[in-house]
């Protein structure tokens, strides 16, 4: 059985946090990071990931409906008391927006409900234009759509009792992943101090480590992803799903 790298990839203020695993059927051997100033460059890391999964929307609407993606409505639902960490990404057309006006006015004018968009699903718009930019349909056999609390729910087998920002939060999730991937696991406080405050938050440490679990457990065939049935495609052929 030959070994594999697989890559969680949360954004950051940097750019894109990577915490790459390599794996030999089901033991994790090695665990390495870094800090890609754009998509591009996750794409290009030299150990070429298995698989990559992402925390950022992957495929988009064309006009607004309530709850967002069926694959957001779907995840909610899972989620309950951590639902609230799922946002409705904005639809493509505001993408081409250049600031939060207009872009609430373009996801509004989408749909004969007028829906709008929040301030959270705004400030990573940059980031979703990216990634939107990059993808195509057949690059979706590799790169898929994860998010991080989903991550949590399939590692722990329900969602999480305390918020992500808590101290109390922060312990839970960082006890899941040392119990999961064993040695392997960073420490995460000194990755923040060595990598800086001002580009990476602690949480997207955490994050990116859950989400890379995800990528080889997909990889493995163990992935499961919302929702159950077929996914939705979009206006590009996208696959609207996300994957746990």
């Amino acid at each position: 059985m030959t070994e594999a790298w697989y890559a969680g990839v949360d954004g950051c203020r940097g750019g894109w946090f990577v915490v790459l695993l390599r794996g030999k059927g089901r033991a994790i051997e090695a665990l390495r990071t870094c800090l890609c100033r754009d998509f591009q460059q996750v794409l290009a890391i030299p150990e070429q990931p298995a698989r990559i999964a992402v925390d950022m929307p992957i495929g988009l609407l064309d006009a607004a409906q309530p709850g967002g993606r069926d694959c957001d409505q779907a995840t909610r639902q899972r989620l309950a008391a951590r639902r609230s960490s799922v946002f409705s990404p904005p639809v493509r057309p505001a993408l081409a927006a250049r600031d939060y006006a207009e872009a609430l006015a373009l996801n509004r004018a989408s749909s004969k409900a007028g829906l709008g968009l929040s301030r959270q699903a705004f400030n990573i718009l940059g980031k979703i234009r990216e990634l939107d930019a990059c993808l195509t349909p057949a690059m979706q056999g590799r790169i898929v759509e994860a998010h991080p609390e989903l991550a949590f729910l399939g590692l722990a087998g329900e969602p999480m009792r305390h918020n992500k920002k808590s101290a109390e939060g922060r312990a839970e999730r960082l006890a899941l992943l040392e119990r999961h991937l064993g040695r392997a696991m960073p420490d995460a406080q000194a990755l923040h101090l060595a990598y800086g405050a001002g580009l990476l938050a602690l949480d997207d440490i955490i994050d990116a480590c859950a989400l890379a679990w995800v990528a080889r457990r997909v990889d493995l065939g163990q992935g499961r992803r919302l929702p159950e049935g077929a996914a939705t495609l979009d206006g590009k052929g996208l696959r609207m799903e996300i994957w746990y």
